[in-house]
């Protein structure tokens, strides 16, 4: 699952760095109940991890932080007893953080204060996405499934500071993420 993720940072000036767009990668599992051919309910559960650089006065920085996402999502399908089937979901998605960290490179002896990644535990955001899927079986209940995912969160990622002489290099902003997954559907 390819993730690209963006994060502005914080310096320690406190100016606003903006991050880039950056590739990661994650995995995650599916269960879904199709209420009709059309319309269906899918929960998932997703892991990924979102590694970012930046520099901030001749300091480079590492920042690593990883999700659990469960998203619950509505799905409409063109038709799921077809070879070939488009789908398009939207749903809440809550987001549980399991661990962030900061690396630095560099001299860090040029200021008094240290930085550190303060990321609130959990988070809740909308999900949304299509995919396409193709039956590579006759009963069509084998399936190749592929397509996009989006995520908007609603709440501010930034939690609050460590200790004193520290700094939050997180923004007060959400997460937002954009990915395409590809997997294997068995249909029973």
């Amino acid at each position: 699952m390819p993730t690209f993720t963006s994060f502005d940072f914080r310096g320690s000036n406190g100016d606003v760095i903006k991050g880039s767009f950056t590739l990661n990668q994650g995995a995650g599992l599916m269960l879904g109940f199709n209420f009709s051919k059309n319309i269906g309910i899918q929960g998932e559960i997703n892991y990924y991890s979102v590694s970012q650089k930046y520099a901030d006065q001749n300091i480079s920085r590492d920042v690593d932080i990883s999700y659990i996402n469960i998203p619950v999502l509505l799905s409409l399908n063109t038709d799921k007893t077809m070879p070939v089937n488009l789908n398009v979901v939207v749903g809440p998605q809550f987001g549980y953080n399991v661990g962030a960290k900061i690396s630095n490179n560099g001299n860090q002896n040029q200021n008094t204060t240290e930085a550190t990644v303060a990321v609130k535990r959990g988070d809740i955001g909308v999900a949304y996405g299509a995919g396409l899927e193709i039956a590579l079986n006759q009963s069509h209940t084998f399936r190749l499934d592929f397509g996009f995912r989006g995520f908007y969160g609603l709440v501010a990622m930034d939690g609050s500071k460590e200790g004193a002489n520290t700094y939050n290099i997180v923004v007060n902003a959400s997460r937002k993420s954009y990915g395409g997954y590809l997997g294997l559907a068995l249909m029973f």
